[in-house]
């Protein structure tokens, strides 16, 4: 094989790839949680996670440049590294967790966050993609209003309504013409501000995804959610773990064949009875189900046929009295009594 030689995608082959305006898509939530983990371990200094250290101040001192924050020797042969105006000291890291820690949030809005913190030990960890989400999105902002600079903070909340512009359900083409020229304005402000270690390929990509949005509409029809929460209905599916993709193969096509069969049925059964309206329906049964039932009931103990107790009860009509809920579920929406509230992570 020569040694100039390169391997090329299949796209290139093709006759139309050329006239392709969207060449690439750049998944949104992975971008979005890449983001959110550099700015997270930088700001909080998390080891492992953190773009700050002795290697990117040396960096930095071979660039000439921010010599304020140029390592530092020390006579035991190490390096001090002066603080950084993005860097939070022990007790803004305290008050900043404790933000996360003490929010509630809507039932079903996100994830319990506070299992994320350690306040202890100063750091988050095991943040999910949909939790990477909301933070970046909603949270961060209200929590580095008091514990950074305002130069910091400003430019961090410009990119967090970067994100949340760009995940809205409703926009216009001109709206994402104005979020590429306001990505490009915040990427520079964050190059004043973090060190060059913290530019990878992962900040880089947000330059990019307002123009995609632009030429293949709204994310939330090019992003993975849909994809991976259909990746967890396929595991559920996998029976032999030596030959996963035949079990989900198997269970996949169990699953259409139940359908069309259930489907199947409720036409042959349309077909068998004069249909009506769903208005008439309601009406039908609100008026004569309880007789019916009722008579029904009787008419099977008179023939002496068991019959469970519970359907006995059913057919003697509704009590006087009701038992007492501390909440409901109604449209998607869940309703708790204060006290029950009171003992809860969410709200």
């Amino acid at each position: 094989m020569p040694s100039n030689w390169k391997k090329l995608s299949i796209f290139y082959e093709l006759p139309y790839w050329l006239n392709n305006l969207l060449k690439h898509n750049i998944d949104v939530i992975h971008t979005e949680k890449n983001v959110c983990d550099s700015v997270l371990g930088t700001i909080m200094d998390i080891a492992g996670k953190t773009k700050d250290g002795l290697k990117a101040r040396f960096d930095m001192q071979l660039l000439k440049i921010r010599p304020e924050l140029h390592p530092r020797p020390l006579p035991n042969g190490k390096y001090f590294l002066p603080g950084a105006c993005y860097s939070m000291d022990n007790p803004k890291k305290t008050m900043f967790l404790n933000v996360l820690k003490n929010l509630k949030t809507l039932d079903g809005y996100s994830a319990y966050i506070a299992r994320c913190v350690n306040v202890q030990q100063r750091k988050s960890f095991g943040l999910k993609r949909h939790d990477s989400h909301v933070l970046m999105q909603q949270l961060l902002p209200l929590a580095f209003r008091k514990t950074l600079p305002s130069k910091v903070s400003k430019v961090l909340m410009e990119l967090s309504s970067f994100f949340r512009e760009l995940c809205s359900k409703v926009s216009r083409p001109e709206d994402f013409e104005e979020l590429e020229k306001r990505i490009v304005t915040i990427v520079c402000e964050l190059e004043r501000i973090f060190p060059p270690a913290f530019f990878d390929i992962m900040v880089h990509l947000p330059i990019h995804l307002a123009t995609e949005a632009r030429l293949g509409g709204p994310v939330q029809y090019r992003w993975m959610y849909p994809i991976e929460r259909y990746l967890y209905t396929s595991k559920k599916y996998v029976r032999n773990k030596a030959h996963p993709e035949g079990s989900i193969a198997e269970g996949y096509l169990a699953d259409e064949c139940v359908t069309f069969l259930s489907r199947q049925h409720k036409t042959t059964l349309s077909m068998m009875h004069p249909r009506l309206s769903d208005l008439e329906r309601q009406r039908k049964h609100k008026h004569e189900f309880a007789d019916w039932f009722k008579n029904h009931i009787r008419l099977l103990m008179k023939s002496k046929v068991s019959i469970a107790e519970v359907l006995d009860l059913l057919a003697e009509g509704p009590f006087s009295s009701a038992r007492k809920f501390t909440g409901y579920t109604t449209q998607g929406y869940n309703f708790k009594v204060v006290s029950k509230e009171n003992g809860t992570k969410t709200q």
